[in-house]
């Protein structure tokens, strides 16, 4: 876990530190990404099974995870929509674990993603504590309900629950 934090925290700083430098920069690739990771998601249990006789007990620990999830933490950290799909498909190829536990792991990077992203913007740019209760007190419910759910169901129906939640966040994002 402690490689898998310090590359999701670093990313997330890098990714608000570029946010403030270049605003807008991803805004054309967005959709690109989570297209993406909606593919990895659907063809994760296959990859993962093709991977297994190549991974060994640390790959949690493989450079491979640890520099992907360094670039998702700084796309986490500049903007953040699908940044969650993009972790659990890399999770799900490179750590065999169950994904309702995988599911729990990315919400505890995704937390440290975002609060660092979060303090870094409180210490340095203009902040509108209105918005960020709204959004604090959206995630808060929403991440309880998610993972009250997520632990309920069936790993097939978990990944066809992500599947659809990508799905409509890269519907609404083609059409804005």
């Amino acid at each position: 876990m402690l490689p898998l934090g310090i590359a999701s925290g670093a990313g997330g700083l890098t990714g608000a530190i570029l946010l403030l430098a270049f605003p807008g920069a991803f805004a054309a690739i967005v959709p690109i990404l989570i297209a993406v990771a909606l593919l990895l998601v659907a063809a994760g249990p296959r990859l993962s099974k093709s991977l297994a006789e190549h991974r060994h007990e640390a790959a949690h620990r493989s450079w491979p995870l640890i520099t992907l999830l360094y670039a998702t933490s700084v796309y986490g950290g500049y903007f953040g929509a699908g940044m969650g799909i993009i972790m659990i498909a890399l999770l799900t190829i490179f750590v065999p674990d169950t994904l309702q536990r995988l599911n729990g792991l990315k919400n505890v990077l995704a937390a440290l993603i975002n609060g660092v992203a979060g303090l870094f913007f409180l210490a340095v740019a203009p902040v509108h504590f209105d918005i960020v209760l709204l959004i604090a007190a959206g995630s808060i419910v929403g991440g309880q309900l998610g993972a009250r759910v997520g632990r309920r169901l069936p790993p097939p129906a978990l990944r066809l629950l992500i599947i659809a939640v990508g799905l409509v966040a890269e519907a609404r994002l083609m059409l804005t």
